[in-house]
């Protein structure tokens, strides 16, 4: 895959300190735990070590602090195989998680984002050259809005497919959504961007979420839904419903960042969207079967197998 375009991850880096407990608390209310771990995460870092994972070539374009977290991070990113050279060190902590995580797999998340607060359009100004270079560039939304609506106008200029995952969901500037090749949301996150609640559907159902997505202009919708699977729809005619693998959750963190970076993945690698999203779903139900967000992620040996095992139920629908 050495001769490939890369993919271009631009986003946030993290520590993620992860507590497990039988339930995740209530406001006011405390549990006891029964482990601790600390893992790198990070939206952006898990999608650019799901991809290395993979053997496909990553670049990953972002900011660490200069505490001792940003230096194990850094080498942690190069051990996986993503070319850091897009990384820049500021002064100051590296971004952090705090992650509780419940017997059921369930999670809740609180992002100190730190570092990943500095990415700025400088930062794509002075990484230029990885940027047009890229395959595809991946984006998320845990560095500033406008460093995402920037990179989406160079992506737009210089004809790089832009996939942007909408998480933690927030306000976005109209125009962006033009620059949008593939608009990945999950339920909650699609809410948020149709304003559910004020549309005059009642529980909408897959179809008309994405639907109204479109309506803003990408190119492109993957509603991420959990146990109940994907839904692809494009401006070109795609509608279809992926189901999700039956496995065993033992951690879903991170499994929205291991499907979409199994599904750039795939992309680039020739397959076609549905095809591409399939094999996305492979990777994310894989990684919710074990602990951690980076430590979850699936090599392609063990995507390759999975599909096999699950053959029929891929190609029966």
């Amino acid at each position: 895959m050495s001769g490939q375009k890369p993919i271009v991850v631009v986003g946030s880096i993290n520590t993620d300190l992860v507590t497990f407990a039988e339930r995740i608390p209530s406001v006011g209310e405390t549990v006891i735990g029964n482990d601790f771990q600390i893992h790198p995460g990070g939206k952006g870092a898990n999608q650019a070590v799901a991809v290395a994972r993979l053997g496909y070539p990553v670049r990953m374009i972002g900011r660490l602090g200069n505490d001792p977290f940003g230096e194990q991070l850094r080498a942690h990113l190069i051990s996986t195989g993503v070319n850091t050279d897009g990384i820049a060190t500021s002064e100051g902590t590296s971004g952090v998680a705090v992650i509780e995580v419940s017997r059921k797999g369930e999670n809740s998340i609180v992002v100190t984002p730190g570092a990943n607060a500095k990415v700025s359009p400088q930062d794509l100004e002075l990484n230029l050259e990885i940027i047009r270079h890229a395959g595809i560039v991946l984006a998320q939304l845990e560095i500033p809005i406008d460093t995402v609506e920037y990179l989406s106008l160079i992506c737009a200029r210089e004809g790089v497919p832009f996939i942007l995952d909408p998480a933690p969901a927030v306000e976005l500037p109209q125009a962006i959504f033009k620059h949008i090749q593939w608009f990945t949301p999950n339920q909650t996150e699609a809410g948020f961007f149709i304003g559910e609640g004020t549309i005059g559907i009642k529980n909408p159902a897959p179809a008309e979420i994405a639907m109204l997505l479109l309506g803003n202009g990408c190119r492109g919708v993957i509603l991420k839904m959990g146990e109940q699977g994907v839904y692809v729809a494009s401006q070109d005619g795609i509608e279809q419903s992926l189901p999700a693998f039956p496995v065993k959750a033992v951690d879903t963190t991170a499994a929205g960042d291991a499907f979409n970076g199994g599904f750039a993945t795939a992309l680039m690698l020739g397959k076609n969207p549905i095809e591409s999203a399939q094999f996305g779903t492979a990777v994310a139900a894989i990684s919710v079967t074990r602990n951690g967000a980076q430590p979850s992620m699936p090599t392609m040996a063990e995507v390759e197998t999975f599909l096999e095992n699950n053959a029929a139920r891929t190609t029966s629908r």
